[in-house]
């Protein structure tokens, strides 16, 4: 859902973040996910007030410091910094922050930002897997990551787009113990399913050797994707491509700072 845009815009519908103990979708969370689930997504931006304008308008999301908030409960984070390469970032979920830390080391992956507590809420830290695409570790503690999932205006999925997919493949599955399996509805490209140890199922990894760079990708549920994506013009974004996807409307969306998003309704 970054560069390299085709496969990725017919992603798999259904990433579910949440899941029960019995393995159905919810869209409340209010416990820590298995290892390796897409938990928390952050983005980093130069002007925080312009961000918060931009994302309220095009997904109805509210602010309490660096938290998005939809019905109050937080379903994203926006932080002030400046970033090189702005793109949101996908926390993945671990019980020990600190031992998946040494994993990703041990697998050939980098540290960009050691273990640390992010105040009462988690403790965290952020890499990059050994074709260079950025991710973050995220070990609740007050808060478990995204309160609400699966619903419109909040995380749907995340996939990886990557001109080198076999060591990324590698990599995922020896940190979060992922298997891998394909996808019949993408006749033709790269692409594989991630699924934890249980089976679920929580992304999966496109290779596109026309990929400027590799990226995870961040998919937004949206109601309408296109009036979303004309609230996100009127407010400084742009429309980098809309199309028809097997899934339903996907419409990729750069914020006013570089930032790419999918809006799919």
């Amino acid at each position: 859902m970054v560069s390299g845009r085709g496969p990725q815009l017919s992603a798999i519908r259904h990433n579910v973040t949440a899941i029960t103990d019995e393995g159905t979708s919810m869209s409340t969370v209010d416990r820590n996910q298995p290892l390796g689930t897409p938990t928390w997504i952050d983005l980093a931006v130069p002007d925080l007030d312009r961000a918060q304008r931009f994302y309220g308008a095009v997904l109805g999301w509210t602010f309490d410091g660096g938290h998005c908030l939809l019905r109050d409960l937080p379903v994203a984070g926006l932080r002030p910094a400046a970033d090189p390469r702005p793109a949101w970032t996908v926390c993945f979920a671990t019980d020990d922050c600190d031992g998946t830390a040494k994993a990703v080391a041990a697998a050939g992956g980098k540290l960009l930002d050691q273990p640390h507590d992010d105040g009462e809420h988690a403790r965290v830290a952020v890499a990059e897997d050994p074709t260079g695409a950025r991710f973050g570790l995220w070990q609740g503690r007050k808060l478990p990551g995204a309160r609400l999932v699966n619903e419109p205006s909040t995380l749907l999925r995340n996939d990886l787009v990557t001109p080198a997919p076999k060591p990324a493949r590698d990599f995922y599955c020896e940190v979060f113990a992922f298997a891998l399996d394909g996808n019949d509805d993408l006749s033709g490209v790269d692409f594989t399913f991630l699924r934890r140890p249980d089976g679920h199922e929580i992304g999966g990894i496109i290779g596109d050797p026309s990929a400027a760079a590799p990226a995870w990708g961040t998919l937004f549920l949206a109601t309408d994707a296109d009036a979303a994506g004309a609230r996100a013009v009127e407010h400084g974004g742009e429309i980098v491509e809309a199309q028809d996807s097997p899934y339903g409307r996907m419409v990729t969306i750069k914020d006013p700072f570089g930032a790419e998003f999918v809006l799919g309704s």
